[in-house]
């Protein structure tokens, strides 16, 4: 009996795990510039952390967590997001200390939610994060969305669009949820299901609905910028500034909540051939809820897999060369030689147990070899090996100590 992975994960391999590893490379370049730190939190943590940091009425909290107890009965649960557990360990390990403000994390880390599997989305997903404590200010989210579309030019990606919205401060959050209630109350048996429970516990998150959204009364709904306090609006208003003076095209879209309970402020996704590939915003109220000082924040993830289906790889810049050997001692003059080589930073391979010419050179074949090496025992007497230039079918003899030069 064979024993299949789980349903809704999947094996990372072949150009699905190049293109990780040309993502996580950039990725990590321009955290370097940005002067971002790296942080890896529990790949599990207890349940209440995301109970009270993500919210009790979230798609994540109600539907989709790995909950679990272990044998001393604690509830824990598999890490649905990265936000939470980045928070817990600032306050944890008491960075409200540190000199330096903001700190600044990122984490490229897997998670796990339980939701129906489709492309692009999976229950054990990766997630590559910012989260930038210590500061309310609108340059700090200038920062982290330029670190974004830096990431996005360098692995070339085209038709990036940057969408925005405010959510405001509690005062505004407060006055604009009674109209909400208000105005989605005559309309209450036109809501689909999840909306109608919404109504009572969570208003804002109505404006997040898929089904309901190109409805006419859900059109015609207030607009939270027409009531925003003079605070949030001055905020907003330096958003739209910066993005300006940076050339950063944006569109405000007023339906744009996000999912979690925990933002306010400015709040945004980026759209890459009109797929929603990120989002994240402004969190002024979670370090407080979880126990910490009163600290303002600010971060955004991105879901890896669907990131993945957008990026194209670069042709190889090196040719492979494949080197070819038969008997024992000619095999160990080729794995010296790959040594060397590789040392020199040329990709090369080599066979290591067939026995037959043939065999080989369809492995060399099936590989793309640029270049042929042929080790051969009587040759070796003089220093000498012959190589082929597959591309322009030329074979000739060269000096062993001659070849770097010659694939230079």
């Amino acid at each position: 009996m064979i024993i299949s992975k789980a349903k809704g994960c999947y094996d990372l391999y072949g150009e699905e795990a190049k293109k990780f590893k040309m993502a996580e490379k950039v990725i990590e370049e321009v955290m370097e510039i940005y002067n971002i730190n790296y942080i890896r939190t529990p790949v599990f943590e207890n349940s209440e952390l995301f109970r009270r940091g993500v919210g009790e009425e979230t798609d994540i909290v109600s539907k989709e967590m790995y909950e679990f107890k272990d044998k001393s009965d604690r509830s824990l649960t598999l890490r649905p997001e990265g936000t939470a557990g980045v928070v817990r360990s600032y306050i944890e390990n008491k960075m409200t200390n540190n000199l330096v403000k903001p700190v600044k994390f990122y984490y490229l880390e897997p998670m796990y939610r339980y939701e129906r599997p489709q492309k692009g989305r999976y229950r054990e997903f990766t997630q590559f994060g910012i989260e930038v404590l210590g500061e309310s200010n609108p340059l700090i989210d200038m920062e982290v969305i330029s670190a974004v579309i830096e990431i996005f030019n360098r692995l070339g990606l085209e038709n990036i669009k940057l969408k925005i919205n405010t959510l405001g401060d509690k005062e505004t959050r407060e006055k604009y949820k009674k109209l909400l209630i208000d105005h989605f109350n005559n309309y209450k048996d036109n809501l689909c299901s999840d909306c109608q429970r919404r109504l009572v516990t969570n208003p804002l998150r109505i404006l997040d609905c898929k089904i309901d959204r190109e409805k006419d009364f859900f059109k015609e709904a207030p607009k939270i910028r027409d009531y925003l306090s003079e605070k949030s609006k001055k905020y907003f208003e330096k958003i739209e500034e910066y993005l300006k003076s940076l050339n950063i095209d944006y569109e405000i879209d007023d339906n744009l909540v996000r999912g979690l309970d925990y933002y306010d402020e400015l709040v945004f996704e980026i759209e890459v051939d009109s797929s929603t590939i990120c989002g994240g915003g402004r969190y002024n109220r979670l370090v407080k809820e979880l126990g910490g000082d009163d600290t303002c924040a600010f971060g955004f993830a991105i879901g890896m897999e669907r990131f993945l289906s957008l990026l194209e790889l670069p042709k190889e810049t090196e040719d492979l060369t494949y080197i070819l050997a038969l008997s024992d001692s000619e095999r160990l003059e080729a794995l010296k030689l790959a040594r060397y080589l590789r040392n020199n930073n040329k990709r090369v391979d080599f066979d290591t147990e067939s026995k037959s010419l043939k065999s080989q050179f369809k492995k060399s074949d099936n590989l793309n070899s640029r270049y042929l090496i042929f080790i051969n025992d009587e040759k070796l007497k003089y220093g000498k090996v012959e190589i082929k230039d597959t591309l322009n079918s030329i074979k000739e003899e060269i000096e062993i100590d001659k070849i770097l030069e010659y694939l230079k």
